[in-house]
């Protein structure tokens, strides 16, 4: 029972977190699963939790779709899976949480990256390839994604659809390979990923609502600093799973 109610409140809470700011929740839902439960139940309760969260998100904002970022996105999402399928990649989480908690940091250090944009195509299917690849080895990229939407032309309500958009496909390809094309058991009972989702349609819900009451430059602000916390989260635990490797 202690387990099933950390369960339900971190998804909550992160879902409340990535509604209003559009980020860091799955990562730090991430971190809560792992340390809780084995890594394969991990990414397939993550998964579930994170496809239902992000599919309610981008349906409640999905006036504010930007569809045209999505082709590329897939074109590189695709190249990805295919890549992990005809090689059948076990993650290393450790050695990718420190690369993708980098990530952004380089995007805030260095112009050509602070100069990312998805709605350019070839951005958008580097962005894709990169995100996939990133969620069906960590689990999580949130940090990575996210230094590609922060320097477009979109508005706040149209950054965090549009993520919400793609990280749903992201989540819904992390299920198919770790649950099918790698064969990971998952040791969750079904009726908690089941409240869990709906939990986090909730929590969803919540956070578009708080989002309203945040402007444009707060959330850009605010936004930064979060994605360059949880890179720095990303490094010292991709480190600290190392040394006590």
């Amino acid at each position: 029972m202690t387990f099933a109610l950390i369960v339900i409140g971190s998804v909550l809470a992160t879902s409340i977190l990535s509604g209003v700011i559009g980020m860091a929740g799955g990562m730090i839902l991430m971190a809560i699963l792992v340390a809780i439960s084995p890594v394969a139940t991990a990414m397939i309760v993550h998964g579930a939790v994170q496809a239902m969260s992000n599919g309610s998100r981008s349906w409640f904002l999905r006036r504010h779709i930007v569809w045209s970022v999505l082709p590329a996105y897939l074109v590189g999402s695709a190249i990805a899976m295919v890549g992990f399928v005809a090689l059948t990649v076990i993650p290393n989480a450790s050695i990718v949480l420190i690369l993708v908690g980098i990530f952004p940091w380089l995007g805030r250090l260095t112009s050509h990256l602070s100069g990312l944009d998805v709605t350019r195509p070839l951005t958008g299917a580097c962005c894709g390839a990169l995100v996939t690849a990133a969620q069906l080895l960590a689990g999580a990229s949130g940090p990575l994604l996210d230094v590609f939407y922060l320097n477009t032309p979109l508005n706040r309500h149209q950054i965090i659809a549009s993520k919400a958009l793609t990280q749903t496909l992201g989540h819904i390809l992390k299920i198919i390979y770790y649950g099918g094309i790698v064969g990971f058991a998952n040791d969750a009972p079904l009726w908690l990923i089941g409240i869990a989702m709906l939990t986090a349609v909730a929590g969803a819900r919540i956070g578009t609502r708080l989002l309203d009451h945040l402007d444009e430059a707060n959330f850009r602000r605010y936004s930064s600093w979060v994605i360059l916390g949880i890179g720095a989260a990303c490094v010292l635990s991709g480190v600290y799973e190392l040394a006590a490797a």
